[in-house]
């Protein structure tokens, strides 16, 4: 297993949730860090957080990632990195009838596109003998949100594809997490965010969520192990089991 001491990591998303994790983590294991986000108070506040905890932070980029123009200026002044993450990609709810185009082209725009985009501008910043890893989903079936699933198969398909492209100069992977209590649900009424959580908890065999260090260390561990590329890493509890269709009523 590779060390993070030493090495700069840059995280798009990296000012909150699990992307701030993954920076903490690496952070402490002596990785210097830089934090993409669109909000710079955020960011403000996420480096203040993570120096005061000794944590070397390289640089702050205010960056909307969907904003392709802007993320190549974005990279442009981005320093050469060892390891890259991207958090990017939006969500939804609805099958195929019942979700409008608009809402499909806005979350295939995300979640594949612009991580299209950003494999090919990493591809270009990160050194020989370094990672780039995305960030898919686990848990969703087509019928109920169409994009989002279409969206991870294709993460998982870019990670394949890239993963053969760069070898053997630069690893690619993927993340993929199924629902997870996050600042990325802030938006929403804390009520209906514990309803989600219930039902999820209820569904995954491990019967719960995921902690945020759960899900940032298998980021890591892609980062880190020289030997994996091209492969999709599930942190669900074992969701896409279909345990929940066996299981007794509560």
């Amino acid at each position: 297993m590779a060390e993070l001491s030493g090495k700069h990591l840059a995280v798009i998303g990296g000012s909150s949730g699990i992307g701030l994790e993954v920076v903490k983590l690496a952070g402490e294991e002596g990785a210097s860090v830089t934090l993409i986000g669109r909000h710079a108070g955020r960011l403000d506040e996420a480096r203040a957080a993570l120096q005061h905890n000794g944590i070397v932070v390289r640089d702050t980029l205010v960056c909307d990632a969907h904003d392709h123009p802007a993320l190549e200026d974005c990279f442009q002044q981005l320093a050469p990195c060892d390891h890259l993450v991207s958090m990017v990609g939006d969500v939804m709810g609805g099958g195929f009838l019942s979700a409008d185009m608009a809402t499909i082209s806005r979350v295939m725009h995300s979640k594949f596109l612009t991580n299209v985009l950003i494999g090919k501008l990493a591809a270009e910043n990160i050194r020989p003998g370094g990672s780039l890893t995305f960030t898919a989903g686990t848990g969703g079936r087509a019928q109920d949100a169409c994009a989002s699933y279409v969206g991870n198969l294709a993460i998982q398909a870019l990670a394949q594809g890239l993963a053969a492209e760069l070898a053997p100069v630069i690893r690619v992977n993927a993340v993929a997490p199924t629902w997870t209590v996050t600042p990325f649900w802030r938006q929403q009424p804390a009520e209906q965010i514990e309803q989600t959580r219930q039902h999820f908890a209820s569904i995954i065999p491990l019967g719960r969520t995921a902690q945020l260090a759960e899900l940032a260390t298998a980021y890591l561990f892609l980062m880190k192990n020289d030997f994996v590329t091209g492969q999709q890493l599930a942190v669900d509890g074992g969701i896409m089991l279909g345990w929940s269709d066996k299981a007794p009523a509560a």
